[in-house]
């Protein structure tokens, strides 16, 4: 379900992941015969659910480990390949061009920006997404996108997008970072943002301003609470008051900029993407 590193990009091959709910989970992995598990523990529901298994797999499904942790996995699977006869111009890649899609303009939403990114990226850049509900459909996007590196939290906690991208800047100083980063996740470290410009870090920084903790909603409903009162609202929302995430850039000494039309997130990230530094797009949704 969740990823530490991935290699992604056009001429990679382009694997889908585990969808985080668990009916969209199953739902994946409804005509699963066989689970061959390489270097991986079978996947199971984040929580439990009340009236949801905490399997994922159907009933009847054989989960095999052809390889745990810790074990030589590249070997295990050139092993397997061996073994199955398979040739490498068999491996599945996707086509060079993004699907056929109109470029989106007017007010900023979550799909704009995540197309926006996936289109500019530059070739070998990292990305670190923690932006959690806000940019769902970036991973599939990224297969059309230049090779790249993927990376994101795989323990459930949140807060490790800003570390995680300025760690990445500073063992890779050559390439472009581009941190997807949701506005309650980063405030558990927005001191990040001090590093970097102390270290003069190249980091695009996105925050998708929703000004809400949106996963939280969600695992209220999961979990079988419906309408919540005022006070308990309160505790999952950001508006009041609204986070000035330029104003906090700022104030760590990184320059920032705000949008909240598609033409003017473009523009932004045209320029952050150009130089060198770190620099932070508030995504006013």
């Amino acid at each position: 379900v969740l990823i530490a590193r991935m290699q992604r990009g056009r001429g990679r091959a382009a694997p889908i992941r585990i969808p985080y709910p668990v009916d969209a989970a199953m739902a994946v992995l409804s005509d699963v015969d066989v689970l061959i598990l390489v270097g991986a523990k079978e996947p199971v529901a984040f929580f439990a659910y009340p009236g949801k298994p905490g399997r994922l797999v159907r009933e009847g499904c054989e989960v095999l480990t052809l390889a745990a942790h810790g074990d030589d996995l590249h070997a295990a699977l050139e092993a397997l390949r061996d073994e199955l006869g398979i040739q490498p111009s068999q491996h599945k890649v996707l086509a060079a061009a993004f699907p056929d899609e109109a470029t989106p303009n007017g007010k900023l939403t979550e799909d704009a920006v995540a197309l926006s990114v996936a289109r500019k990226l530059p070739a070998d850049a990292i990305v670190c997404d923690e932006a959690v509900t806000s940019a769902r459909r970036f991973f599939a996007l990224s297969a059309f996108a230049a090779p790249h590196d993927y990376m994101m939290g795989t323990g459930g906690s949140i807060g490790g997008g800003i570390p995680m991208a300025t760690g990445a800047a500073i063992a890779c100083p050559d390439r472009k970072v581009v941190n997807l980063e949701a506005d309650g996740s980063g405030m558990y470290t927005v001191q990040g943002l001090w590093t970097q410009a102390r270290e003069k870090l190249d980091v695009v920084t996105i925050v998708f301003s929703n000004r809400t903790y949106a996963i939280l909603h969600g695992e209220m409903k999961n979990v079988g609470v419906g309408a919540i009162g005022e006070n308990a609202r309160r505790m999952l929302d950001l508006d009041h008051p609204s986070l000035d995430w330029v104003s906090l850039a700022k104030g760590m000494g990184v320059e920032a900029a705000r949008a909240d039309t598609c033409e003017r997130f473009d523009a932004l990230l045209d320029s952050a993407l150009s130089r060198r530094g770190p620099f932070l797009i508030e995504a006013v949704l």
